[in-house]
């Protein structure tokens, strides 16, 4: 099957065009600042005021802002940062990805890969949405792998362990190899420990940047994960084969930071800064195209369609256990290669 293909002059005026795709660096650094702002916000929280409250607090806004640099390395990928392509990728590199130990050259030529077969067999993020509609009980159990850090886990060890390369391969090639996977990466978590540790907080470092990198924001990359393909009314049609999410202030704040919301303008114009996707948004919904638009209410409806599978009757005996016990394994490998942004 291939998608239909819609054309930017389809919807928009050569003005307007002109305008959305505009890429202003300020505007990309002024996003990038207002994410390490309310990291950092949020760890002199419970600094200050230190008690289970503020740290679970905390720890949701620091694994969404955690998403949010993600998304705007997203953003760095699609060159929509800066205009100066050296200035874009130093922003979604350095402040962006490393810290939560992506990469954004690798992620550019995975993901636009994704853009060209978007819901089609050979879509690399297929995986991500074809399982759905799932059980509400399925949806709890990895719910629970994901609060729980097992999610976040597994992927970070088959990281480590790919960066670390084969047994076999010489101490040489291996140390190269850990460089190109994950040094600078190292080197910038390194030097947000040695800045914690010099303002006196050296334990917000795993207490407010790994455990939320570990646990909430898994569980809210999944979230964003469903909420953009998952369950869409037709593969084949750019309008409806990839959705946007309305949000709320506070699903702003702890789920779809940065417009990641809107998610179907993105589709539609891959080069247009995430800032100027709600401008898309208005465009398009006052145009011919509005009542084809895939467009959800909000989070909670999406899951709510993700989750509309009917729970099978529970019948006893020792297969139905293995049933479970094989479906649950199945479900963590799905969970290692799913790691979204």
């Amino acid at each position: 099957m291939t998608a239909l293909r819609m054309r930017a002059r389809d919807f928009l005026t050569e003005d307007e065009l002109v305008a959305v795709r505009q890429r202003t660096t300020w505007k990309g650094a002024a996003l990038i600042v207002h994410a390490w702002a309310l990291i950092l916000g949020a760890i002199a929280l419970v600094a200050w005021w230190p008690n289970p409250l503020t740290y679970l607090l905390a720890v949701a806004i620091i694994g969404s802002r955690q998403l949010g640099l993600a998304i705007l390395m997203h953003d760095g990928a699609h060159g929509c940062l800066s205009a100066n392509e050296k200035t874009n990728l130093a922003l979604s590199q350095w402040f962006c990805a490393y810290p939560i130990f992506a990469e954004t050259r690798g992620y550019r030529r995975y993901h636009l890969q994704h853009h060209a077969r978007t819901q089609q067999e050979d879509d690399p993020d297929l995986v991500l949405s074809a399982p759905f509609p799932i059980t509400k009980m399925s949806y709890r159990r990895k719910f629970l792998r994901d609060i729980t850090g097992q999610t976040g886990y597994q992927q970070r060890k088959a990281q480590l362990l790919n960066a670390i390369g084969p047994k076999e391969w010489p101490l040489s090639q291996r140390a190269a190899n850990f460089w190109q996977k994950l040094g600078p990466q190292c080197v910038t978590n390194a030097l947000l420990f040695a800045g914690l540790a010099a303002a006196g907080v050296w334990w917000a470092y795993p207490l407010l940047w790994l455990v939320p990198l570990l646990t909430w924001m898994m569980v809210i990359t999944r979230i964003r994960n469903i909420a953009e393909h998952a369950v869409v009314p037709d593969s084949a049609d750019p309008l409806r084969n990839t959705r946007t999410t309305r949000a709320n202030i506070l699903e702003r704040l702890f789920i779809a930071p940065y417009y990641v919301n809107y998610h179907l303008e993105h589709h539609l114009l891959f080069y247009v800064p995430c800032y100027n996707l709600p401008r898309v948004h208005r465009i398009l919904s006052g145009s011919r195209y509005a009542d084809r638009m895939e467009v959800q209410p909000g989070y909670a409806a999406v899951l709510r369609l993700a989750t509309a599978k009917p729970n099978r009757e529970d019948r006893p005996g020792q297969l139905v256990n293995s049933a479970r016990r094989a479906r649950a394994g199945a479900e963590v490998n799905a969970d290692q290669n799913a790691g979204g942004f």
